[in-house]
């Protein structure tokens, strides 16, 4: 692994530097508190009695065997709870005419998915409750369930009877409407009689976040304030939801994040499981506690991705793309989850990706199911997006003979070209592709992997080797509020900090983003350290108590640094400010005449000054104070971003393919991303491989299937495949940077980029291994099987490669309207 940057030299500064991670010393010890290790006195626990059918009638319910079993306290139905369990919220509804089935937490009548709640056991230990769920009978009518995206499309089989229709919204985006371009279907019809035009159709499939700590919750009601301990990224947005459909006022509800053992989007969420804790904890009034089971959290956590993607692109015969145009088909699962239908939007933006297409139309479909609901995973819309333009945008290079990265250099926006408004109506800070590709060529040794491919060519080697490249930028920072109340996003996109200073001279913080694995409380050690010129070992930071920190917006889309970082900054500026005249009488000078720099205030021309901790503790005495001042330093700061962030990269990857057997075997990979200024390197690599592995993983092994009746057949990991360190090779990462103009710090977004980038550079890699062969798809996951009928496809008479029959091809207003052999494509 290689990891450079130009960083500052002297040894007292923190940003730029190699840090271990404070926080890692409890956690990977396990001195820390999951919720899970959470004990409080007289606490019962929960198990929950789960639908095996993914669409039944609840025709009844037997508990009478169950609450006779030892500690059994209760056994609790929809029935019993009534409106008391409150209800989840679709926080983004993306049209006004949206179709929003109601979703309880536990219903009484009837079942939409697999794994959804329709019975709650109370004991007195986690396994007794249990025991105990085993007993309760429960009697179901079983109804068709729309499993299959493309026919619930078409309502062939309705999710939610009640409803008439599993089409949710209907969201466009067209550039000729929105002034931002030309129409794209005249650019498109121009492409067909003179130029090029490129047709695809591609699977994003259907993926389970699989975080390393299941969800757990514990709820405790027994004092003034009810208080929730839970295993989510979002406190403050639990918080609030609670309060907004419980009845329970916002003041006497305090959730807590504590140490989170990842996420990945999948506890972006309201859930079932919380909302039953809190009801029954307050029926009850003792302490409750539920922690899923590993099946559990793989059949019901909620899922992401699962989309079908038709595109067209039209260019000129020199490679100079005129128009995009963009059909989806969005899979919602059974609810409008929190955010779930709103995901698709935020890919809207990025089809166009880096390049400058003079006109773009976007057209999305969402569409219920009787499957687990999706909603954010790590990425959350972009790198479906990216997956679609770098595929295709490969494709239109295998087209036309030309270099892919030739192709994507003649049609991306230059740096000298920035700032740039796309034809989404993006502005583009900062970027620059030329400097991070030329990066990336130097470290893979492209020209000579180039080389070798040609010579196994020629050779007629059984095992072929692929080079797969993915130019791509991301947005990132969930921002602005103004922006998102345009596209009705129920909540904004600022973010809270405050500085606190002690007595002694330590600092104390708090922001409102909440960690889960990110390594904030080491770099916003390293901001505030730098900004307040105090030691590193000095800075606590404190997150993830909506009592603590008691303003946030929480942690997800790459925003806690560039958002929340940004308010650390601004709240350590104004305790400067504070501290100025304070300084300016202790040391009897005017205020105009203070220099302030690491953590010192100096009298200009003199030798004369004070550290911001002694000032801190004058202020703690206040026995000399400047009237008409207030005695603290403490500050606050909400940041409201004013555009969001970009970062971008170029990946490259190398890829040999057994043609005798469709092994797929990954021997290179390398990857410079432009994530601006870079406060911890060490921690910026740990994310980077992180986000790889994901995409990898999406490209070759993950794949959450449903069988025809809605059952979840790949519920544990025997059959949900996860990569190991042993299925993967040593990454070579390296970084250029275009300091975003944005925030204070010129700092990018990181979290999402690995897993956004990587995901097309690998199928394009085992796609370019083959071409020569005919062969222009593989659906992912690239398994063996699924390369191997694409390799033979032509034997079978040009069938899909991965089922053998023709896919069907949709328009997605409406439904199925034909077929598109995946094999040939569609050029014209």
């Amino acid at each position: 692994m290689t990891a450079t940057q130009e960083r500052s030299t002297g040894p007292e500064m923190e940003i730029g530097r190699d840090r271990r991670r404070k926080e890692d010393q409890r956690l990977i010890t396990g001195r820390t508190r999951w919720t899970d290790n959470i004990v409080l006195p007289g606490m019962l626990h929960l198990a929950m009695v789960r639908s095996p059918f993914a669409h039944a009638t609840i025709t009844s319910i037997d508990t009478s065997e169950a609450a006779g079993a030892p500690n059994v306290v209760a056994v609790l139905t929809g029935a019993d709870l009534g409106e008391s369990q409150g209800s989840l919220i679709n926080a983004w509804a993306i049209t006004t005419d949206q179709v929003t089935p109601v979703h309880l937490p536990m219903p009484s009548d009837r079942v939409s998915f697999a794994g959804e709640i329709v019975a709650v056991i109370v004991a007195r230990t986690a396994a007794e409750a249990r025991d105990a769920a085993e007993l309760v009978d429960v009697e179901y009518d079983e109804l068709p369930a729309a499993v299959d995206l493309k026919r619930a499309a078409a309502d062939e089989v309705l999710a939610h009877p009640d409803l008439g229709t599993n089409k949710s919204a209907f969201w466009k985006f067209d550039s000729e409407e929105a002034g931002t371009g030309g129409n794209v279907d005249e650019a498109i019809a121009k492409a067909r009689d003179g130029g090029v035009v490129i047709e695809r159709e591609y699977r994003q499939q259907r993926l389970i976040p699989a975080f390393m700590e299941p969800r757990s919750v514990v709820v405790d009601p027994t004092s003034e304030q009810i208080t929730m301990w839970s295993a989510t990224q979002i406190p403050h947005i639990v918080r609030f939801a609670l309060a907004a459909t419980t009845g329970v006022s916002e003041s006497k509800i305090r959730v807590i994040a504590p140490d989170v053992g990842g996420g990945f989007g999948g506890k972006l969420n309201t859930t079932p499981e919380e909302w039953l804790v809190f009801a029954i904890a307050r029926r009850l009034g003792k302490p409750v506690k539920y922690t899923e089971t590993r099946s559990e959290s793989l059949m019901v956590a909620h899922h992401g991705r699962d989309q079908w993607q038709k595109l067209t692109l039209a260019a000129e015969k020199d490679g100079t793309v005129t128009g995009l145009k963009v059909e989806l088909l969005a899979d919602l699962g059974a609810y409008v989850s929190l955010v779930g239908g709103g995901v698709p939007v935020l890919g809207a933006f990025m089809f166009n990706a880096i390049y400058k297409f003079p006109a773009y139309q976007f057209n999305c479909q969402t569409v219920l199911t009787n499957k687990t609901w999706t909603d954010a995973y790590r990425g959350a819309g972009r790198p479906e997006a990216t997956f679609a333009i770098e595929r295709l945008m490969s494709e239109l290079a295998a087209e036309l003979d030309m270099d892919p990265l030739e192709l994507r250099e003649k049609n991306w926006i230059r740096h000298e070209e920035f700032p740039f408004t796309t034809v989404a109506g993006l502005e583009y800070d900062t970027g620059n592709y030329e400097a991070a590709t030329a990066r990336a060529k130097e470290m893979f040794g492209y020209d000579d992997l180039r080389a070798e491919q040609l010579r196994r060519r020629e050779a007629g080697d059984p095992v072929q080797l692929g080079i797969g490249v993915s130019t791509f930028t991301e947005m990132c920072g969930l921002a602005p509020s103004r922006v998102l109340g345009q596209l009705n996003y129920g909540a904004g996109g600022w973010e809270h900090a405050s500085v606190r200073m002690l007595a002694t001279g330590k600092v104390e913080v708090t922001t409102g983003t909440s960690a889960h694995g990110q390594g904030h409380e080491t770099a916003f050690s390293q901001i505030i350290a730098d900004r307040l010129g105090v030691a590193f070992e000095d800075v606590e930071v404190l997150h993830g108590d909506t009592q603590v920190a008691q303003r946030g917006l929480d942690t997800y889309g790459s925003r806690s640094l560039v958002v929340g970082g940004e308010a650390l900054v601004r709240a350590a500026d104004k305790v400067i400010e504070k501290a100025r005249p304070i300084a300016a009488h202790l040391l009897e000078a005017s205020v105009d005449d203070l220099d302030f720099s690491g953590g010192r205030f100096s009298v200009r021309g003199t030798d004369q000054g004070m550290s911001i901790g002694e000032i801190s503790t004058a202020v703690f005495t206040a026995h000399d104070y400047p009237e008409g001042i207030e005695p603290q330093l403490d500050s606050d700061a909400t940041y409201d971003p004013v555009n969001f962030n970009y970062p971008h990269g170029t990946h490259l990857c190398a890829m040999e393919v057994d043609t005798e057997t469709g092994q797929v075997t990954m021997r290179k990979y390398v990857c410079v991303d432009d994530i601006g200024t870079i406060i911890n390197p060490l921690i910026v690599a740990g994310q980077i491989h992180g986000g790889l592995v994901q995409g990898i993983a999406q490209a070759l092994w993950e794949e959450a299937v449903h069988d025809d009746a809605g059952t979840l057949v790949s519920g544990s990991f025997t059959d949900y495949l996860l990569p190991t360190a042993a299925d993967t090779i040593s990454f070579d990462i390296d970084h250029t940077s275009s300091p975003s103009t944005t925030n204070t710090l010129g700092t990018k977004g990181v979290g999402e980029a690995g897993t956004i980038a990587s995901t097309p550079a690998v199928v394009n890699a085992v796609v370019d291994a083959v071409r020569h062969l005919g062969v222009d798809d593989v659906t992912m996951p690239c398994t063996p099987e699924r390369v191997w009928k694409a390799v033979h496809a032509r034997d079978a008479g040009g069938a899909d490669p991965t089922t053998g029959a023709a896919a069907p091809h949709f328009d997605p207003s409406t439904g199925m309207d034909g077929t598109v052999d995946r094999t040939t494509g569609g050029h014209a």
